[in-house]
């Protein structure tokens, strides 16, 4: 098993973490980027809730596009077209398209049980 899983998410800083708006019943399992729903404070959120949940099997990394594209990013950009924030989990592209912890740890126990096979 690749431990620790790396969770990257891609995107502008102060864009929305979601197309949807960001209200107090959104399914998304965060709470603590209310009411802001940017990437920067859902990125924050998720990194605690996924550090709760999985510890150190889980490493999360933000990749602020405001600072540059970096090459591999591109290309990914490039091969899939992504929606932004764009969320990859050992380097394979998910559909997500927003931040939601749910759905980001679906994808975390996909690697997991990708690994045990």
């Amino acid at each position: 098993m690749k431990i620790p899983v790396v969770v990257e998410v891609a995107g502008y800083g102060s864009s929305n973490c979601s197309p949807f708006p960001c209200d107090e019943t959104r399914s998304c399992g965060l709470s603590a980027c209310h009411p802001a729903g940017n990437l920067d404070a859902a990125f924050e959120a998720l990194a605690a809730g996924l550090q709760a949940e999985y510890g150190d099997r889980v490493s999360v990394n933000l990749i602020r596009l405001d600072d540059g594209i970096p090459e591999r990013i591109r290309e990914v950009i490039s091969r899939h077209y992504p929606p932004l924030p764009m969320v990859l989990v050992n380097g394979r592209v998910t559909p997500i398209g927003r931040i939601s912890l749910p759905l980001i740890k679906k994808e975390i126990d996909r690697e997991f049980c990708l690994d045990n096979l």
